[in-house]
């Protein structure tokens, strides 16, 4: 348990977004240690933190302190240590800790820590991590899942009807010793699924035992389907459907685009991004790569150095120059608003719909000695204009969020050279990290996160069709 807590806590001090102590870190997590028994109470006193059962001093110590120049990773290992001789007083106080048991006390004291940090950062307990990496093993584009065997060993659990693992002859139950010439721990799927991933048209080699029985077979690595990308004619607008942002997001979004356009000549393009929850980051550059120039597409920043990257598009636009609108609404998270707010802020594309919803973190996965991960929040996203994603979300510049009648007023408006969102655009691309919550709740009223109907996409094909409304509606 302190292996786990030393290498949690060295990893939030030196990665985590914001800055901690390990003072901080040790306090926060005997909150939750606290949360477990409510007999048990944490008090600070001066320089000592006291756990006390009642009226009864279980244990006291001083906080640890990190001095200037001391490694992060021995301020982590100190808070730890100090951290598990209050769990140690605990436990032999403490029925409620001892029945919630050791796994527990661990979870119990990140979800405190992170209570007090931000939204998204999470401990995963090594079940869930397992459960999440065997899930994964499938995703290398060969057509089958792993997982471990009840009588030990990797067993084939799962075979795509038409992917190479199939073509192969594999079947559920086949056991897999050997992953390219690397013997196969017991019961440990996480390093298949490892062996198992590579770049497209690559192959790998697997040693299967069936019965008694066993063969090497070779697989070639294909891109996996993924959330399709799919296109379709509306009148003169070409509707481009992006449900969410995979490995493969980019080629399909292009290849659609570009097989319309071989067909037919549309006036204008929309691309639906209601509902899509994001994905890959590399991706959101990558798609609005495709409506842009040269020029900066997002960038992160963190405290540590790794954390801070900038995010480029470097291609032409391959629309051609055709009007082009992106509609969102509440749903639309992560990556998804990335795209919109980097067509919005370089003036390629309008945005429709209700504001989004404003997730604009990036995690980092950090495995622990445990076989459980931290997913911690070490950057955050900011747009090319300079403004914060996280908590603001994209403002349309035609809101959609107000019914039938509302949204044609605000299209009128539009047509007749008025920017009924321009103030509030203008005002949240001038914002910089850290915006006042009141100033967050105050944009986004102004168009509040909704859903956008497949009815109300009148007005945003309306809009891309209109030079007047759609220049009116591109921020600038």
């Amino acid at each position: 348990m302190r292996l786990v807590l030393g290498a949690g806590f060295e990893t939030i001090l030196d990665r985590h977004l914001d800055a901690a102590t390990p003072a901080d870190l040790l306090l926060w997590a005997l909150q939750g240690m606290a949360s477990l028994d409510p007999e048990l109470s944490i008090q600070r006193a001066g320089r000592d933190v006291v756990l006390r059962q009642g009226e009864r001093t279980l244990l006291a110590r001083p906080l640890p302190m990190q001095e200037a120049g001391e490694r992060r990773a021995a301020a982590g290992g100190a808070a730890a240590d100090r951290l598990t001789l209050f769990h140690q007083a605990a436990w032999g106080a403490s029925a409620a800790v001892r029945r919630a048991g050791a796994p527990r006390l661990v979870q119990a004291s990140f979800e405190a820590v992170f209570s007090h940090l931000d939204p998204f950062s999470r401990y995963v307990t090594p079940e869930e991590a397992q459960t999440a990496r065997e899930r994964r093993t499938g995703e290398a584009g060969l057509g089958l899942r792993l997982a471990p065997g009840r009588q030990g060993g990797t067993v084939v659990v799962a075979v795509s009807p038409s992917g190479p693992a199939a073509e192969a002859g594999l079947r559920v139950g086949d056991r897999v010793l050997a992953i390219d010439g690397i013997r196969l721990r017991p019961r440990d799927a996480a390093s298949a699924a490892l062996l198992l991933e590579g770049p497209e048209g690559t192959e790998v080699v697997l040693l299967i035992e069936r019965g008694r029985r066993r063969e090497e077979v070779a697989l070639r690595r294909v891109l996996p389907p993924g959330s399709p990308v799919t296109a379709e004619r509306a009148e003169e607008v070409l509707v481009i459907r992006i449900p969410a942002f995979s490995a493969q997001t980019e080629r399909q979004a292009a290849a659609v685009l570009l097989g319309a356009l071989s067909q037919w000549s549309p006036r204008a393009v929309m691309l639906d991004l209601r509902g899509n929850r994001g994905g890959l980051l590399s991706q959101a550059a990558a798609v609005a790569d495709i409506f842009l120039g040269p020029g900066e597409a997002f960038r992160t920043a963190g405290r540590h150095p790794e954390a801070s990257r900038i995010y480029v598009t470097a291609g032409g636009d391959l629309a051609e120059g055709r009007p082009l609108v992106v509609v969102v609404d509440g749903r639309t998270a992560s990556a998804a608003e990335i795209v919109a707010a980097t067509l919005g802020d370089r003036g390629r594309a309008a945005i429709a719909g209700t504001a989004t919803t404003g997730k604009g973190l990036v995690q980092l996965v950090v495995p622990l000695p445990d076989g459980g991960e931290l997913q911690m929040s070490w950057s955050r996203l900011v747009m090319p204009a300079g403004w914060p994603l996280q908590g603001l979300g994209v403002l349309p510049g035609l809101c959609m969020a107000g019914g039938a009648e509302e949204t044609a007023r605000a299209l009128a408006a539009l047509r007749a050279g008025a920017r009924p969102m321009g103030p509030a655009q203008t005002r949240q691309r001038a914002l910089r990290h850290p915006v006042p919550a009141a100033e967050i709740e105050a944009l986004r009223a102004r168009c509040p996160p909704g859903e956008v109907a497949d009815a109300e996409l009148a007005a945003a094909r309306a809009l891309a069709l209109d030079p007047l409304a759609h220049a009116a509606a591109v921020a600038r």
